[in-house]
């Protein structure tokens, strides 16, 4: 037996071993019990091609954020101002680039032009112009800012999603950017696409602004106030009414300092609410607001709606609030998600929605796994025919190949796709190809006269470098497909390149053992190839 030998066997076997190890949860329905924590549980999942699920595309509308983070400083231009006793006549958001200052005097102006240099200074500001008798001047946010938060916002709204996705209860869901402004999103074996649609486009901003009791929702509106309406069901007959309240613009918290949202069951009405935990900023603004406004509503407001506007009774400390209205447990339940899971920086909308059924899935199975058989048994038969003996330990090189592959694809709990499958179909013929130009070597190798045992080292040696040439160009191409492959592209990838590395172990070690076991075992003159 030719020196080395033995640790290689070793070798293919414990990695015949680990294979099936990690392969049990997912070729066992049920593991028994005293599979303990030391053992692999994680198991190959079906993607959503395979599956069945819900595959949405998602628009981020970017420039909600850019007037987000305008109303953000307008609000904040405001209240600093005001803690300076600067005299100003309005400080609004005008359009969806910039916002718009307006003073009593020229004086005032000059001040806070100075003021906004140092703290906006990524702003552009207009200079000062007349407005009908008052001092009027702009600050815009400039392309390049705005461009960084448009960037900023879409990929915010990834981690949101991924987060309510995550609280939701998807296995295995696909959450990536594609393009500048849009999100993809699958989720394999969804049972109510519905419900995690509306989950998952929900803004969920948060806010709790001071009810205006002196002005008439039929009346003319302030610059300074906003018309929502509140939803109010009779329990007795179901009738949904929408009562309109005016409401201060300016949010007293807003759903950024929450730390925590649960559901909760009132035990005087028996119904679901939500209960809400602030952070020390949150709990410490909450304090302050409720003292100071006892006897006044106080509206909570959802996305623009408001959901429920009791009477402040007394100072509440702690920062601990509750949300009530007319929930379900499930209506509940999704709120808490996304309140927990934060609000999205700017409205999406789904471009795309397509469900995929589980029949469809189980098809593309079928149909995969019987084009995998048909491949390897052609490929069985051609090797056995025109290779003979030799033929057969590529075949058997083949096996381990796959075995090997399925492993490792559990090991890394990776999700399986069709093409994914076509992959793998595609491995079979390449695994078998290494061989053939190590066999075609061999064979020039005993025409020389060389012995079995001469001819196939050196046969393995030849084809060694043209073996690693073609596989390193494989595998970067399959480096780049992932890296820039979206989806079931990215599927193919990490089964092509993990198939292309156990590849060249089979092909170069595996039939390499084979063989030397084969002539070790008398002094043979011939080789069957």
């Amino acid at each position: 037996m030719p020196k080395g030998t033995g640790w290689r066997i070793s070798l293919i076997v414990a990695f015949v071993a680990l294979s099936f190890l990690y392969l049990t949860p997912t070729l066992a329905s049920k593991l028994p019990a005293w599979w303990g924590n030391l053992l692999p549980k994680d198991k190959i999942h079906l993607g959503l091609d395979l599956q069945g699920g819900t595959h949405l595309v998602m628009e981020v509308d970017t420039q909600k954020a850019i007037e987000g983070s305008l109303d953000l400083v307008a609000t904040d231009l405001e209240d600093t101002l005001n803690g300076k006793t600067l005299r100003f006549k309005r400080i609004v958001r005008s359009g969806s680039d910039k916002v718009s200052l307006v003073f009593y005097e020229k004086g005032t102006a000059e001040t806070v032009q100075k003021l906004i240099k140092d703290k906006y200074p990524a702003y552009e500001q207009s200079p000062t112009f007349d407005d009908g008798g008052f001092v009027a001047m702009t600050l815009r946010v400039n392309e390049k800012d705005a461009q960084d938060r448009k960037d900023k916002a879409v990929q915010q709204a990834l981690e949101t999603i991924r987060n309510r996705i995550d609280q939701f209860g998807v296995s295995e869901p696909t959450i990536q950017r594609e393009g500048i402004n849009h999100i993809v999103v699958q989720l394999p074996g969804i049972k109510d696409p519905q419900r995690a649609i509306d989950l998952i486009g929900r803004t969920a901003r948060l806010d709790f602004k001071m009810v205006r009791e002196d002005v008439s929702p039929s009346g003319a509106i302030p610059d300074d106030a906003e018309l929502l309406k509140e939803k109010s069901v009779d329990p007795t007959t179901g009738a949904v009414s929408e009562i309109p309240l005016v409401v201060q613009k300016k949010s007293m918290i807003t759903g950024d300092l929450l730390t925590d949202a649960q559901v909760r069951i009132d035990s005087q009405f028996n119904q679901p609410y939500v209960a809400i935990e602030f952070n020390s900023l949150g709990a410490k603004l909450f304090d302050q607001v409720t003292a100071a406004n006892v006897g006044k509503r106080f509206a909570i407001v959802l996305d623009n709606n408001i959901h429920s506007a009791p009477v402040i009774r007394e100072r509440i400390s702690g920062g601990s609030a509750q949300i009530s209205g007319n929930f379900t447990e499930k209506t509940a339940a999704d709120l808490a998600i996304v309140l927990r899971a934060g609000a999205l920086p700017a409205p999406v909308k789904i471009i795309q929605n397509v469900t995929v059924g589980p029949s469809l899935g189980q098809d593309s199975i079928n149909k995969g796994l019987y084009a995998g058989l048909i491949g390897v048994l052609l490929v069985v038969i051609f090797m056995a025919v025109y290779y003979k003996l030799s033929g057969m330990i590529a075949n058997l090189g083949m096996v381990l190949n796959i075995v090997y592959l399925m492993g490792s694809l559990a090991a890394l709990g990776a999700t399986l796709t069709l093409p994914g499958i076509a992959a793998i179909v595609l491995l079979v013929g390449m695994s078998v190809d290494s061989n053939v130009i190590i066999f075609e070597r061999i064979r020039e190798e005993l025409k020389l006269g060389k012995t079995p045992q001469a001819a196939l080292n050196s046969g393995y040696d030849k084809a060694f470098l043209t073996i690693m040439d073609s596989h390193i160009t494989t595998l970067i191409t399959a480096a780049v497909l992932f890296q820039f492959g979206t989806g079931p592209v990215k599927g193919f990838a990490v089964s092509l390149s993990l198939g292309v590395i156990i590849n060249l172990f089979t092909s170069l070690i595996g039939t390499k053992v084979t063989f030397d076991l084969f002539l070790s075992k008398g002094r043979a003159t011939k080789m069957s190839i």
